[in-house]
This record gives C-alpha cells, sequence and structure tokens, in this order.
C-alpha cells in the first residue's frame, strides 16, 4: 500500500479492520498468520494515521483469491485498488453459467456453480453507483440476453439499493450501505432473451456488508450504582457495567474493552478499584476502605472498542457511584467514665441520668443504635435504662419505687453495646463501661396500716360504746419526729368511732346483721391516719366486722292473702314462713291457730307439712263468702325461740266444679252484696241510654241545618264563602233543583232599621218595585224556565233594584263615594244607543267596543 502524506510519511503507522492481516512500515501487507479463505475476494479497509498531528486516511484493498489447483500451482496475487478502480477489473466478471466440452462437442453442465459472496464495505464515498461484479453468459455470443435481478433491495424494500445493466450485466450499488441497518443481501440474477425467455437458471447472490468502525460502544445507563462494605479485602466484587457496541461484534469494531479513567477521591489510595476490561466487573484492588473518612467514590469508566486501541479506537464513558456502607467497626463509647443523679424516693418513671456515648458508625443504623445494661449495684430491679431514639442517650429510669429508710444511694455498673454485633477482628472498647451514683431523697411518706383490711368477727347486737379493736397505722419515717392522728373516711351506717389518737374503735350504735349495710354478713368501715409532716401525708385503713347471727329477728307468714273456697274440698292454702335470721335461727318453723277468738279454731285448721310448709284449710262444711282475717302464730327454732302473729286475708268463694272461684263469687268474696251489683248494671243500661238520645239529637240537628233557606238570616248568608261553579250534574236525571235558593227574603226587618245612607246593594229596596211572580216553596221542576223568565223581565222593568236572580253577592263598602250611583243603568237590551265612544278608553276596552259599536253591521 502506497501511502504519501506529504511530510516523508515520518511516523506515519498502518493498521487494518482485520486480525488476520497486518501492514508494515514500508506498506506492505502480510497474513498474520495462515488463514483459511472461504470466500474468492477478501476486501479490507486500511487505516494510515500520524500520530503526530492525529491525521487519519483509510482505503479500501480488494484479493481476489484463486485455488491452487486452478492456477497450476501459482501463488494467489493480490492486487491493491482504490473504489474508483472497482470498475475497470476485469477479473470482476463471472460466469455463473459454464459449458464444457468433452469429445461428443459441447453440452450444458446440469449443475451450476455455486457463486461466492460478494463482500461491500458499509459507508463508502463513492462515486455511485458503484460496480459490483460483471454476470455474463457464455450464450451472450449467439444471442441477445437481458440480465435482471430480485430481491430485497432490488426489486423489493428497500428499493433500488442494487441494480443491474441489462445488457451489459454490470451489478452495481447505488448508494453507501449500513451494515447495522443491513448485513446482507440476498439476490437472483436472471438472463433471459429479447423474447422473455429464460435462457439460464437464475442464479443466486449473496452480498455481505462489511463491517466499519463507525458506532461508538454505549453504556446501558450512564450513572451506574453499586455498594461495598468498608473493610473490604482485594478482590471484593463491587459492580458491573456494560457497553454495547452496535458494530459487528465478531470484529474488532464491535470488541469493547473497560479502563477505569480517573477515580473521586484518591483516598487512601488513588488506585482503589480496578475493573476488568472484557467483562466491566469492577472489584476493589487495594485495601483501607473506611465508611467514616470516605462514604462514597465516584468512578468514571471508558469502554473502547477495537479491543481497547486507544489510537483509533471510539470510546464513551460512564460514570459508576460507589457507595461505601456501614459495618459495625466502632464499638459505643462513653463520654464519661461516671455519672450520677438524684430521685425521691416512692417515685417511678422518672429519668435519674441521661448516658451519653459517641459511636462513629452511620447514625440511625443497627450499627449506631446503642443498647444499655445495668451489670451491677441494682440486684432489686429498682432501674432501667432506655434507649432515645433520637438520641442514642441512655435514660436512666426508675421502674420500681426505692425506699429512704432501706436505701440511701446506688452505685450501678452500665455497659453499652450496639443492636448489631461487632465486626470481625473488633473489640470492645474500655470506655464502653461506666459508673453511675444514684442518690435517694427522703420524703414524707404516708402513714400505712399493717393489716390492712383486718377482719374482726362478734355477735350482733352489742351495745354502743363497746371497744371492738386498735386500728393503729405506722409511720414510715423513722428520721422523722411526727404525730399520727385518725379520723374516719367511710362508715355507711354510722354505726363506728375511732380514738383520734391511739386508733380504737368503738360501737356509736348497735350493730344489725340484718342491715341493708351488711354484705354477705360483713360490714366495712375505711379510716385515714395522717401525719403532721410538711407537706402532711395520710393512708387509708379497712376494717372488716363480721356480724355473728343471733335471734333476733322473729318469723314473717307468707302468703299476706289467698283464696278458698266456701265449702271444703281439695282446694286449701299453702303457707310458710320467712325469717331475716340465719341457720340456726330459722326453721323448722311451728304453726298453729290462737285460742282466741274461738272462731279461728272452730273455722279453720292447719295441717304441718314440714319444717317450713303448712296447709290451712276449712275445718266447717261451709262458710259464707267474704273477705276473712285468719291469725296465725309462726315460731321459728332459735334459742331463745321467738314467734310472731301474723294474719293472712281470706277470700272465701263459690267456686266450681273445677274448684275456681266464680266471677259472681269473686266480686261477693269482694264484699259487694246483689243488690249493689244490680244497681251498677241499671246505672250503665242509663248511660247508654243517653248516649245513643244524643247521637239521635245530632243527626236530627244535622239535618235540618242541611234543609235551612239561604238568605234567609245573617248567620246563613254566603258571602265570604267560597262558591263553586264548574259542578254541572250528572246529567237529565240530576235535575232535582231546589227553587227555595231563589225566593225572596220572608223579612225586610234588617233592611228597614239600617241607618239612610248605608244600603247593600244585594239587599231588596225600600221604595217601590214592581211585582215579582209569586212561587210555591218547592215549585214543580217543570215551571223553573217560566221562573227565570218572569224573574229577569221584572228585573229589567226596576232600573232601582240590583239583579236578585244571581247568587254573587256584594257587600257594603263605604259611603261617600265620588261615583255616581249606577242604578239608572237599564238592564234592558231594547233601544238604540252609541257605544262609539267605548273606541276612546283604550286597549282595554277595545274587545267590548268590537262588541258594541259594530251597530248597523252586526
Amino acid at each position: 500500500v502506497k501511502f504519501n502524506n506529504c511530510a516523508g510519511n515520518k511516523g506515519v503507522r498502518y493498521e487494518t479492520n482485520s486480525l488476520d492481516f497486518k501492514v508494515r512500515a514500508d506498506g506492505t501487507m502480510y497474513a498474520a498468520h495462515q488463514v483459511q479463505m472461504s470466500s474468492k475476494q477478501l476486501i479490507l479497509m486500511v487505516t494510515a494515521w500520524d500520530p503526530q498531528n492525529l491525521g487519519r486516511w483509510e482505503a479500501i484493498v480488494r484479493f481476489l483469491v484463486a485455488e491452487k489447483s486452478q492456477h497450476n500451482g501459482h501463488k494467489p496475487k493480490g492486487r491493491k485498488t482504490v473504489p474508483g478502480e472497482l470498475a475497470q477489473q476485469q477479473s470482476d466478471t463471472l460466469l455463473p453459467w459454464r459449458q464444457h466440452q468433452n469429445a461428443n462437442g459441447l453440452r450444458r453442465q446440469k449443475r451450476d456453480w455455486v457463486i461466492p459472496p460478494i463482500n461491500v464495505p458499509e459507508n463508502s464515498r463513492g462515486p455511485f453507483p458503484q460496480q459490483l461484479v460483471r454476470i455474463r453468459s457464455d450464450k451472450d455470443k449467439e444471442i441477445h440476453i437481458r440480465y435482471s435481478i430480485t430481491g430485497v433491495g432490488a426489486d423489493q424494500p428497500p428499493m433500488e439499493v442494487f441494480s443491474i445493466d441489462p445488457v451489459s450485466g454490470r451489478m452495481y450499488v447505488t448508494r453507501p450501505m449500513d451494515r447495522e441497518e443491513r448485513a446482507s443481501y440476498h439476490l437472483r440474477a436472471h438472463a433471459v432473451d429479447m423474447n422473455g425467455n429464460k435462457v439460464e437458471n437464475p442464479i443466486d447472490l449473496y452480498i455481505y456488508v462489511i463491517d466499519m468502525n463507525d458506532n461508538r460502544p454505549e453504556f446501558i445507563n450512564q450513572v451506574y450504582n453499586g455498594s461495598v462494605d468498608e473493610g473490604s479485602k482485594p478482590g471484593t466484587y463491587v459492580m458491573t457495567v456494560t457497553a454495547n457496541d452496535a458494530d459487528d461484534s465478531t470484529t474488532a469494531n464491535g470488541m469493547v474493552r473497560y479502563r477505569i479513567v480517573t477515580q473521586t477521591p484518591q483516598s487512601p489510595s488513588q488506585n482503589m478499584f480496578t475493573i476488568n476490561s472484557e467483562t466491566g466487573d469492577i472489584v476493589t484492588v487495594a485495601a483501607g476502605l473506611d465508611r467514616e473518612k470516605v462514604q462514597q467514590y465516584i468512578v468514571i469508566v471508558q469502554a473502547t472498542d477495537m479491543e481497547g486501541n486507544l489510537n483509533y479506537g471510539l470510546s464513551n464513558t460512564a460514570t459508576a457511584i460507589i457507595t461505601v456502607t456501614d459495618v459495625n467497626d466502632n464499638p459505643p463509647e462513653f463520654t464519661t467514665s461516671t455519672y450520677s443523679g438524684e430521685v425521691p424516693e416512692n417515685r417511678v418513671e422518672v429519668v435519674v441520668a441521661n448516658l451519653t456515648v459517641m459511636d462513629r458508625d452511620q447514625p440511625h443504623s443497627p450499627n449506631w443504635n446503642a443498647i444499655y445494661r445495668i451489670i451491677s449495684g441494682d440486684p432489686s430491679g429498682h432501674f432501667t435504662i432506655r434507649t432515645d431514639p433520637v438520641t442514642n442517650e441512655g435514660m436512666v429510669t426508675v421502674v420500681k419505687a426505692v425506699d429512704y429508710e432501706m436505701n440511701r444511694a446506688f452505685m450501678l455498673t452500665v455497659m453499652v453495646s450496639n443492636q448489631a454485633p461487632l465486626a470481625s477482628g473488633i473489640q470492645m472498647s474500655f470506655q464502653s463501661t461506666a459508673g453511675v451514683t444514684i442518690s435517694v431523697t427522703d420524703v414524707n411518706e404516708a402513714p400505712y396500716f399493717p393489716t390492712n383490711h383486718k377482719l374482726i368477727r362478734l355477735e350482733e347486737g352489742v351495745p354502743t360504746g363497746t371497744v371492738l379493736t386498735t386500728f393503729s397505722a405506722v409511720d414510715p419515717d423513722r428520721f422523722m419526729q411526727q404525730a399520727v392522728r385518725y379520723s374516719k373516711l367511710s362508715d355507711p351506717a354510722n354505726w363506728l368511732n375511732i380514738n383520734a389518737t391511739n386508733g380504737q374503735i368503738t360501737t356509736a350504735a348497735v350493730l344489725d346483721r340484718e342491715s341493708d349495710y351488711i354484705k354477705n354478713n360483713v360490714y366495712e368501715a375505711t379510716f385515714l391516719a395522717a401525719d403532721n409532716g410538711i407537706p402532711p401525708a395520710s393512708g387509708t385503713g379497712t376494717l372488716q366486722i363480721y356480724l355473728i347471727d343471733i335471734n333476733d329477728n322473729a318469723p314473717e307468714l307468707l302468703p299476706k292473702e289467698a283464696q278458698i273456697c266456701e265449702k271444703p274440698n281439695l282446694n286449701v292454702i299453702n303457707i310458710t314462713a320467712a325469717d331475716a335470721d340465719i341457720d340456726p335461727n330459722v326453721g323448722p318453723f311451728v304453726f298453729e291457730l290462737p285460742s282466741v277468738p274461738s272462731a279461728v279454731r272452730k273455722n279453720w285448721t292447719i295441717t304441718r307439712l314440714n319444717g317450713d310448709y303448712a296447709q290451712l284449710s276449712l275445718r266447717i262444711m261451709y262458710l259464707e263468702a267474704g273477705v276473712y282475717d285468719v291469725p296465725i302464730v309462726v315460731t321459728d327454732s332459735g334459742n331463745p325461740p321467738l314467734y310472731n302473729t301474723s294474719v293472712i286475708k281470706v277470700k272465701v268463694c263459690p267456686c266450681d266444679e273445677n274448684g275456681d272461684c266464680t266471677t259472681i263469687g269473686a266480686v261477693a268474696a269482694a264484699g259487694l252484696g246483689t243488690g249493689a251489683i244490680i244497681a251498677i248494671l241499671i246505672c250503665i243500661i242509663i248511660l247508654l241510654t243517653m248516649v245513643l238520645l244524643f247521637v239521635v239529637w245530632m243527626k236530627r240537628r244535622e239535618k235540618e241545618r242541611h234543609t235551612k233557606q239561604l238568605l234567609i238570616d245573617p248567620e246563613d248568608d254566603v258571602r265570604d264563602n267560597i262558591l263553586k261553579y264548574d259542578e254541572e250534574g250528572g246529567g237529565e236525571e240530576d235535575q232535582d233543583y231546589d227553587l227555595s235558593q231563589l225566593q225572596q227574603p220572608e223579612t225586610m226587618d234588617h233592611v228597614l232599621n239600617k241607618t239612610p245612607g248605608v244600603r247593600r246593594v244585594d239587599e231588596r229596596p225600600i221604595g217601590a218595585e214592581p211585582q215579582y211572580p209569586i212561587r210555591p216553596v218547592i215549585p214543580h221542576p217543570g215551571d223553573i224556565g217560566d221562573f227565570i223568565n218572569e224573574g229577569l223581565r221584572a228585573a229589567d222593568n226596576d232600573p232601582t233594584a240590583p239583579p236578585y236572580d244571581s247568587l254573587l253577592v256584594f257587600d257594603y263598602e263605604g259611603s261617600g263615594s265620588t261615583a255616581g250611583s249606577v242604578s239608572s243603568l237599564n238592564s234592558s237590551s231594547s233601544g238604540d244607543q252609541d257605544y262609539d265612544y267605548l273606541n276612546d278608553w283604550g286597549p282595554r276596552f277595545k274587545k267590548l267596543a268590537d262588541m258594541y259599536g259594530g251597530g248597523e253591521e252586526d
């Protein structure tokens, strides 16, 4: 390869895009090793570059390869050309359709040649069209042949990438190729005569686009994030970065190599990491990663194709952010060796001291969170140490009250550690242990009763003033000279008294076990013991008195009322007794009838069933119905026994065959005689009769009100009432008119007595008036039409009277009207009048003017 850079070619270097071939400094190309050629031609890109001015020049070299057997053992001869000379190469002519000659003359070979692939470099600069190869049939000497190609890139999209001269058979590429767009094309060459008849079988043509290094490596991400533990050993894997090159990965154009360009910060070494040039794996290469010094590294990684050759390879960069993760390599340490605090006695949940620690690990992580433990000095568990989640301080808290009289001070030994265990090889610091001194202050404590809920037993009914017990309290403040005084806090029945100085309990009333204040035979009272300290303190104590029962309550008979048939039968009364005392001062009970009065034992008898129940029944064969008070003496089994005479009300009544009292019998037994019952029934009948008469009277009055004439009295006037005019009745059958509503009022007193000058227009005038036809009160329905016509005629002849044939009512609106009387208007339709003046009254009277103003036209 000859090259001239116009500067003597000093320092010019040559390279190829193939690892199989190299170029010496004098331009000689040679095979780097034994190469097996699979095609008839080979296209290489040779690059000359000047390292001084970084100039680059490229040229394409095509080798035509021949088999040794077909060239008589001569070595293949290569010819170097440039793209402009490809069209002039005679060796580019292909004879895909061969004929062989034998003794019998020429004959066509049944099997065609296999055409080797055609290699076309991408990004060629032209000029275009650029000849690739010439296809020729050996029959073109005999007949005229037309050549054509079909397939993707010819007559299929992308269209017209390749073309062929139909006469000469020269095939061209019409534009630059892009291997990343399409790496190969498969075409078919056709040979036909002038008539379109096939001369030769179609031949397959394979065109391969030779890759050029025209694509930079592209990282999948521009920023990669990774992490590595601090203190990691050299060789620890961190992360992987990946870049892809669109060029052919089987050639150097697509072989990407990685390297680290920069590392920030360069501490503790400028080469803390290394990267595998082929895989992109980043690993640590040096020791000394410490999160407390450097928390993050920013590494710039470069990817270069051409196997990482920086001279002619294309490069790209990405950023790798490596975070140094924390491990627990720093034990927590107390900021001081001793702490102190103070706590009042008998107080809990009080923070008495705050323990501060320092930990250089990552805050608010398990490697930083502190855990405190009390090693010694608190055998009773009075204290605990809780961790503040924000400040990581230890809060010494009282969880069990301390007593100044028992312990005046505590000396605690505490230790701090982390939630996470320490990293391998890290030992606890001696500063992880500290001492805490806690002083207890004395406060005035309340007196307390040593035997709180003190229980004593005694019989009920002890006399007032009896000393029961001494309920004394103890003041725990041994180092204070204080006096204790007692008082009652709760005494529900007010039965007790307490001595204010010594706590002696005495009775203020008789204690009764049967009282409502007793629960389960126990009476409770609460007492207060207070000292005279500053401030004073007090304590309470409960005294429980168990009362032993004595026989102080006589039994009561049950039930208090009963009923029985007037004749003896199986109907008896079961009786029992109730005693407020408890065993053995209750049953068995003794039931007996008193001897006085004598009628009791004469009429009644008692039969004992058991210790608690007996039966009361009639002794005689018949007892008149009524209510009887039967006295019964009930005696309990106490020592001494108590008895009580109780009265049971027994209702004696007649019974039916089932032994049940009848209703009349029950009433009679209640004390009402036959006369009283009859009187009650008569009263009920009279009351019902009066109700019936009242209902009949109301119906009659309602009927009379409906038949009363309209307009007779002012009370019955229809003025101010709602009149309904749109009812048309039910047809011809519903024509029963009540003409009484159209009759004249029968009296004129209410008109004659009116003040002069005030007159209602709906009343009959006082002066002369025409004689209206007199109709019967209830005329025949057939005379209705005649009646109405006569009334209308009379009204027309009386200009001073209002139209009484109308039910419209107008009330008096006052005197002194400026308008003249309208009574002079003649209601007759006869006579000639001029109504043209209605046209002058405005649009509101236009309809009326049209009706009356027509004159002769109507």
